[in-house]
């Protein structure tokens, strides 16, 4: 059925991910409804004319039911990770919800954002995004679950990070994750991917892993950033010292992220996110013209922001060494604080 007659509906329009994902589908010549608490939030988006709009709240049944009635296919972009209570129990709640109301609904489909992630224990952010997946996979609607690493995109929270990361610090002592590899992705590919999953058979259920062309670590990200953007190579030395929550404690403080988002993203980043199989890619078909390039991706993401206007600032370069200063000392007090723990071991043994 062509897509003009099928309406395709979009959590999380708000958030920079679905704020993406409408002009892809819309463009794609689908009927497009958003679910969004307040209106007024959409106001400024350049699509907003061109959708239904319908006012609800995705933690009630009645209102999701009334935003999935008639829908053929649904977006799920919800995350509760606001720094406000426990964000796991809400995603849960949101999640068991929602798949409810989608198969009293008869939706045909659904398509969540989820993230890349290794086999075993994970963070507690990556854990429940992982069980939000499985609560779709496990309800009666087919359910294609995309997992996506580092989205590369002006707005995303995680490319927010490392631009301010990298623009910011010349010269860092930095958590050793920054070692970890990681497959990032563009967000126009992404968007491609959430749209083309819209079409896959009825009988596909399942998780599919996402990224770009390209693996990197976390700290050759960051030096590919600078090069891009005209700034010199940034000086990173990597510790075993700065905990997860000290690091995110420090992303907060040091970037615009808040410390509500940079901390559940930190503590994901000390796992591995690159693709275990690339099946999306027969399944859908890669993006037009292939899977978009890391340096294209930046250039792409950076088109309307000053890479190099924070280094302008006497008064932001102030900030710049109090924030360098405050990440040696929470290296050294975390370094201290072990010395101390295990000087106490070894008193002990003595004793």
């Amino acid at each position: 059925m062509p897509a003009a007659h099928r309406t395709a509906l979009v959590t999380g329009a708000t958030g920079y991910i679905g704020g993406a994902l409408v002009p892809g589908l819309l463009e794609a010549g689908w009927s497009v409804r958003v679910l969004t608490r307040d209106r007024s939030r959409l106001e400024g988006q350049s699509w907003l004319q061109d959708v239904e709009v319908a006012e609800g709240d995705a933690s009630r049944a009645a209102d999701v039911r009334n935003a999935l009635a008639g829908v053929d296919v649904a977006y799920y972009l919800l995350h509760s990770m606001d720094g406000r209570g426990d964000f796991v129990a809400r995603d849960r709640e949101l999640a068991t919800t929602f798949a409810g109301a989608a198969a009293k609904e008869g939706v045909h489909r659904l398509v969540y954002l989820s993230g890349l992630h290794p086999p075993g224990d994970l963070s507690e952010h990556l854990a429940s995004r992982v069980e939000v997946g499985d609560i779709f996979l496990a309800g009666s609607v087919p359910t294609a679950v995309l997992q996506a690493g580092v989205v590369l995109g002006d707005g995303s929270a995680s490319f927010d990070m490392l631009r301010h990361l990298t623009e910011r610090l010349p010269a860092m002592v930095a958590p050793r994750w920054l070692r970890n590899r990681i497959q990032p992705i563009a967000i126009a590919d992404v968007v491609h991917y959430l749209v083309a999953a819209a079409d896959l058979p009825a009988d596909v259920h399942r998780s599919f892993d996402i990224g770009g062309p390209e693996v990197m670590t976390y700290a050759q990200m960051m030096q590919r950033y600078a090069s891009v953007v005209g700034l010199r190579p940034r000086w990173i030395v990597t510790v075993p010292v700065l905990t997860p929550g000290l690091a995110g404690l420090w992303v907060g403080l040091v970037t615009p992220v808040s410390a509500g988002i940079a901390r559940p993203l930190v503590n994901s980043l000390i796992h591995e996110a690159v693709c275990r199989e690339e099946d999306i890619l027969t399944a859908t078909g890669p993006p037009p013209g292939g899977r978009t390039a890391f340096d294209d991706a930046v250039r792409a993401a950076v088109r309307s922001v000053d890479p190099q206007g924070w280094g302008r600032s006497a008064a932001r370069r102030g900030r710049l060494a109090a924030a360098a200063a405050l990440a040696g000392a929470l290296v050294t007090s975390s370094a201290a604080h072990r010395r101390r723990r295990s000087a106490r071991a070894r008193t002990g043994l003595r004793r």
